[in-house]
């Protein structure tokens, strides 16, 4: 008989050590791992972790086999990993129903259990009687079925069971949203049982997702049907949340050894070296001790301080724990592990030796590793003055069988039975290797061949949507409807993916469905989204952010495509492609865009390089005639031909009533946007050439029907089609339209759109309820009739939605119709004039909604930062979780109340918020809440201060921005960048004398010098934001900018030295502002200094508490968390967000500096019994202050700012001998009892 080679003998050592350790547990029924031999609950993750070790060894019999006996050794334990994994899969679906209502909800009752009886595999505790909503374990139950199919074992046997895997990764792909209670099953670290986001399950779901995607289940022998998808998109959604959170675990844990198993094996998901290895090192610095790493800062568990009558503790006996946590030698293991993998040996000898060291080896001869390490109670007094100083007993369970497999693994691959790509065969390790430049590929489609002619005389070739036959392309939404599909089970009552919007690395690859392949449009490019289709510059704005974005997320095989449809409604008045358009195919054609090599062609040129994925769920057999039909109707579907709701002019011509109507400027007054009064004209008079601008602005010229006899002048194409001047994409004679309309009905022609300066105005802003109440709705019906003036149509609609609701019918031109119906028609009329302020209210009385929006906010939510709507301080609304879209919107109305254009900026503004915080999430360092309501305020106060006008005015010119100068702007703010406002004219060249059609149709930008060249010209009033230029040519810009525009042109070369002298008194008053609007924008966006929190907290530590406005900062909170912690921010920042003032707010932040930099240089010297009122520090700072300045008591009353500071010392800088922080530091040695010497001199620490 043949001898057993050494590496056979070693291997039966560790077969007869995983059976003492864990297979002799393993119950013959259902294949689960009871807790103990006491306790037969059996948990999901400790099941998994523990059959690792099974499946591992089986590996080394199978690639090591002597004899036939090691063959079917491999094989038995083999079959006992399949029998547990099958066992979790039967325990898990026993609970389908709470599955699908989870994938609607995500609501903790709704989870999937924890753990279940390893006698019958049925439920041990309720719903609410423990912390079921564990992401992370069923994520690592994904992630193992993955790598073990992968290897060859064959886990699952039925289509049934692929359908409800399938629907597992519906489950777990909403992580990045979904607080849960995490690997230690507290949620929050006091255990109150309050569910937080955790990095380790967004991590391991993240790894889940990528692995499964693409596998068969049914391994070599399965085919299209048992193949699961997961939709890359949310994948990618879990990366970026996940980096955005590394190295901190959650909200109460700055920090987690679980995160080893997120950053290593088993889920290798973070693919950023930098960012691993930062964990890495915060992991080692504050949890590594003698015998195991602590799994938490302050974790109370097992410790000897812990009150075991109870599960929760209270939050001010959490320091407690500080020093004595216990210690889990599991974590050496993992280290081990993490060495081989990445082939470090000195940290493999290194926590080799170190777990040999906690090792309790038996009488037989058996290594065993317990639970836990823990401080005896009688040492902890020791422990507290010398960390890591005291001999420490093995409690909890021995062996604890997660760390005993982990061992196991560490053992079999450091000694050679085992390689890391064996454990590995998805190679999830190489995620971090650097990734191929990625080329986009970019297809353009023409709607019809009118506009592909259009493009071709621009030297654009592209085909039609018709000539990319037998290719087919469709909108994102219905690929949506085709994944709603995927995972639906009749006999088991699953109904397939939730139909959440699909993003676009899923729209970035074509689709194969039996022998028709398919494209499709990307979400954004979807024209009946919300009013940002209508803004070409901000439409091709966001195509260069999304190139990037795929340039940078994009894993797939093959490269991502993205096609674009144009259509007829990107034209411009003249039937023109518009210079966004064609400035952006320009670019593509030169191969590079946004940093992002591209390469523009046809569609069928694409398909052998782009990535592909078959459909092959829509073969599923047990979808029911009814889904058939479903399916074939979506491929076979006509587009919806909308009818078009621009008016028509050719309707009965009547004499225009120049009288004003009764509810004048309605429209404005429901705005609330407030501009501090001492922003808005400073007691400086505006120059006259604003005062001549907004002249300009007022005038509204409406054409004299008359001239023309009331009928359009029509221009004909070369393609022989007849267009109506006034609107190129309306259908005449359409049963829908109502409403009359003039070739440009801007504005009224008595008064401006964004002037409140008029008397009749005035009267009806202080006398308008009273007015409303007497007004004739017949009268104003009448003048609905007559009126072609789009602001005069909004006032009367406005004014009937609200007093007769959107359901009252009216009678137009002798056609009945709702209300509604012509606020859908004003929105359009809006929306093709470009008047974004009736756009933006129109969208808010019609309550549309974003359709991101709900994404937007998760995105910056789950990025740790908190959100805020409605204008400070009465209608602010704070959100702090992600919430469903309608709910959302609901508060976001609701805040905004009667203000519905805000209330359409603010989605805006959230819109453009998250596109920041994904593409430069730097822009947002220091910030912890989002405040949308100041954001809104601090822009109208910018265009205030940097046009010279009435706050009003200001508010007036912020909702008339187009959304890409809206967005321009918020990045301005954000990035703190200088930026300068430039005004122009859209002229719409109009008929003059009969049969005179020179311009027809034209529309261009001009300068004010060029306006009175023209004589029969509709303007409108454009204004254009962009970044300020630096040095000597900034100063010059600011001269010339203040010139009169008429001028300016003319004047570059010949400046007198007068103006000189009065514009550099301009550029000196623009310095003098400087400091206070510094801290204007930064409160307004919650910015404060790096580090400032953690030592906010060695602030609290040394005193009683922090009084800020009323609000206090109790001491307490120091025993609670730890300096980094996340909950101790928010403490903060909760309580300095009750300052309404921004720039009051950003003083106290000062002050508070000016304490941390006293306790940081006092050497432990100093410690405060009292409250320290910091409000009183900068008041006593300011008086200091006015007392130096020797201000007039005049003046200084005049000059009072925000809470009663002057405005000259808001103004001032913070550093320098007469610096804000010099008076800071004055005020706290007058009030604190700093200790001073013989002389009475104070020892000054900060300096």
């Amino acid at each position: 008989m043949r001898n057993r080679s050494n590496s056979g003998v070693r291997l039966d050592y560790y077969q007869r050590l995983l059976n003492k350790t864990i297979l002799k547990y393993q119950n013959p029924v259902t294949g689960l791992l009871p807790a103990s031999e006491e306790n037969s609950h059996a948990w999901v993750r400790d099941n998994v972790y523990a059959v690792l070790s099974v499946w591992a060894l089986a590996l080394a019999y199978r690639k090591t086999a002597d004899l036939d006996e090691d063959r079917a050794k491999a094989y038995e334990l083999e079959q006992s990993v399949v029998k547990l994994m099958r066992g979790l899969l039967r325990c898990m679906m026993s609970q389908v129903e709470k599955l699908e209502r989870f994938k609607h909800t995500q609501h903790v009752n709704d989870s999937l259990h924890a753990k279940y009886c390893s006698k019958t595999g049925k439920t041990v505790v309720g719903d609410q009687a423990w912390g079921h909503l564990q992401i992370d374990a069923t994520s690592l139950y994904i992630l193992s079925l993955a790598q073990m199919t992968a290897s060859g074992l064959q886990i699952i046997f039925t289509l049934d069971e692929v359908s409800f895997v399938q629907n597992l990764i519906f489950y777990i792909e909403t992580a990045y949203r979904t607080p849960d209670y995490g690997i230690w099953e507290r949620g929050d670290k006091t255990n109150h049982g309050l569910p937080e986001l955790n990095s380790s399950s967004i991590g391991m779901a993240k790894a889940a997702l990528e692995a499964i995607n693409e596998l068969d289940l049914f391994g070599a022998r399965g085919g299209p049907l048992s193949v699961v998808h997961v939709l890359p998109d949310e994948a990618q959604q879990c990366q970026a949340i996940l980096l955005s959170m590394l190295p901190r675990e959650s909200n109460s844990k700055e920090i987690d050894a679980a995160l080893l198993t997120v950053i290593s094996f088993p889920a290798f998901a973070v693919d950023d070296g930098e960012k691993v290895e930062e964990t890495r090192d915060s992991i080692v610095t504050k949890l590594e001790g003698k015998y195991g790493f602590c799994r938490f800062l302050r974790d109370g568990y097992k410790t000897a301080r812990e009150d075991p009558n109870r599960l929760h503790y209270e939050p001010w006996e959490l320091q407690v724990f500080e020093r004595i946590e216990c210690q889990w030698p599991m974590f050496f293991a993992l280290f081990v592990l993490d060495g081989l993998f990445n082939g470090r040996e000195e940290q493999v000898k290194k926590y080799s030796e170190k777990l040999d060291s906690v090792m309790i080896k038996t009488d037989e001869g058996i290594h065993l590793l317990p639970e836990l390490y823990a401080v005896h109670k009688e040492m902890v007094e020791q422990e507290y003055k010398t960390p890591n100083s005291q001999k420490r007993e093995a409690i909890g369970r021995l062996p604890h069988r997660w760390g005993q497999s982990l061992y196991i693994i560490s053992k079999l691959v450091q000694e050679g039975f085992l390689s890391p790509g064996e454990l590995d065969p998805l190679n999830r390790r190489l995620v971090s290797e650097p990734k191929p430049d990625i080329v986009v590929q970019v297809v353009i489609l023409a709607e019809d061949e009118f506009i592909q002619s259009k493009l071709w005389e621009h030297g654009i070739k592209v085909q039609t949507m018709e000539e990319v036959r037998p290719l087919q392309v469709f909108p994102a939404s219905v690929l949506t409807q085709i994944y709603s599909l995927l995972g639906r089970n009749k006999k088991m009552g699953l109904t397939g993916r939730p139909k959440n919007e699909i993003g676009l690395l899923a729209t970035s690859k074509l689709y194969t469905y039996r022998d028709q392949i398919l494209a499709f449009i990307p979400q954004f490019m979807d024209g009946r989204q919300f009013y940002f289709q209508q803004d070409l510059k901000l439409l091709f704005d966001i195509l260069r952010s999304e190139i990037s974005y795929l340039k940078n997320s994009w894993i797939g095989v093959g490269r991502p495509t993205v096609t674009i449809s144009i259509s007829s409604s990107v034209l411009d008045v003249g039937h023109n492609p518009p210079g966004a358009l064609i400035g952006t195919i320009k670019k593509l054609q030169s191969g590079y865009i946004a940093g992002t090599r591209v390469h523009l062609g046809n569609l069928a040129d694409f398909v052998t390089t782009s990535c592909i994925t078959k459909l092959s769920f829509l073969r599923d057999p047990s979808h029911s005639e009814e889904v058939k039909h479903f399916v074939g109707d979506i491929f076979n579907r006509i587009p919806d031909t909308r009818p078009r709701l621009l008016s028509s002019s050719r309707i009965k011509t009547r004499p225009r009533s120049h009288s004003k109507s009764s509810v004048h400027g309605i429209v404005r007054r429901s705005r609330s946007i407030q501009v501090d009064p001492a922003q808005a004209k400073e007691r400086v008079p505006s120059p006259p050439s604003l005062q001549e601008s907004l002249k300009k602005f007022e005038r509204g010229i409406t054409v004299d029907r008359e001239q023309s006899g009331g009928v359009p002048i029509p221009t004909t194409s070369a393609h022989g089609r007849s267009h109506d001047v006034e609107f190129p994409i309306q259908r005449p004679h359409s049963p829908n339209l109502h409403l009359k309309g003039s070739l440009h009905p801007l504005h009224y022609s008595h008064q401006s759109p964004c002037s409140s300066s008029s008397p009749q105005l005035f009267h009806f802003f202080h006398q308008g309820t009273k007015q409303e109440s007497i007004i004739n709705v017949d009268e104003l019906v009448e003048q609905l009739n007559n009126t072609e003036v789009l602001h005069e149509q909004a006032d009367i609609i406005h004014y009937l939605y609200l007093h007769k609701g959107p359901d009252w019918e009216i009678t137009i031109d002798g056609k009945k119709c709702y209300i509604k119906e012509l606020l859908v028609e004003l929105y359009e009329k809006a929306g093709h004039w470009k008047h974004w302020g009736l756009v933006r209210h129109t969208a808010g009385l019609l309550k549309k909604r974003v359709e991101e929006l709900a994404l937007a906010a998760t995105d910056l939510l789950v990025r740790q930062k908190q959100l805020s709507v409605g204008l400070p301080p009465d209608r602010e609304r704070v959100i702090m979780r992600p919430l469903p879209p309608d709910e959302l919107a609901k508060i976001i109305f609701d805040a905004c109340g009667e203000d519905l254009s805000t209330a359409s900026l603010t989605q805006e503004l959230l819109i453009y918020l998250a596109m920041f915080i994904r593409t430069e999430p730097k822009l947002f360092n220091e910030m912890l809440r989002l405040r949308v309501g100041l954001i809104i305020q601090v822009m109208a106060s910018e265009l205030a201060r940097t046009l010279k006008c009435t706050g009003d005015e200001a508010s007036e010119h912020l909702m008339n921005l187009s959304p890409f100068e809206m967005k321009t702007l918020l990045h301005h703010i954000l990035s703190g960048k200088e930026f300068v406002i430039s005004t122009g004219y859209i002229h719409t060249c109009v008929p003059g004398p009969a049969g005179d059609l020179r311009g027809v149709g034209v529309s261009r930008w001009t300068t004010d010098s060029e306006t009175d060249e023209h004589t029969n010209v509709e303007d409108e009033c454009r204004l254009s934001v962009s970044t300020k230029k630096v040095g000597e040519e900034a100063t010059e810009f600011a001269r010339l900018s203040r010139k009169p525009h008429a001028k300016m042109q003319k004047s570059i070369h010949h400046i007198d030295p007068n103006d000189l002298e009065k514009d550099d008194e301009g550029v000196e008053s623009d310095r003098q502002g400087q400091w206070l609007r510094r801290r204007r924008l930064d409160g307004a966006l919650n910015r404060v200094p790096v580090g400032f929190y953690p030592r906010v907290w060695k602030v609290l530590k040394m005193c009683h508490g922090l009084v800020i406005e009323g609000q206090h900062l109790p001491h307490s909170l120091t025993r609670e968390m730890t300096p980094g912690e996340f909950k101790f921010a928010l403490h903060v920042e909760m309580v300095l967000n009750r300052i309404p003032q921004p720039e009051y707010r950003q003083l106290m932040v000062e002050a508070l500096m000016v304490l941390t930099l006293l306790t940081e240089n006092d050497n432990s010297k100093l410690s405060f019994s009292t409250l320290i009122y910091v409000d009183k520090i900068v008041q006593t700072a300011n008086a200091i202050y006015l007392k130096d300045q020797k201000i007039p008591s005049d003046v200084m009353e005049h000059s009072k700012g925000a809470a009663g500071i002057s405005l000259h010392f808001y103004d001032t800088a913070p550093s320098g001998r007469f610096g804000t922080m010099s008076y800071l530091c004055r005020a706290l040695a007058t009030i604190l009892p700093i200790p001073v010497d013989k002389d009475a001199n104070v020892d000054c620490a900060v300096s």
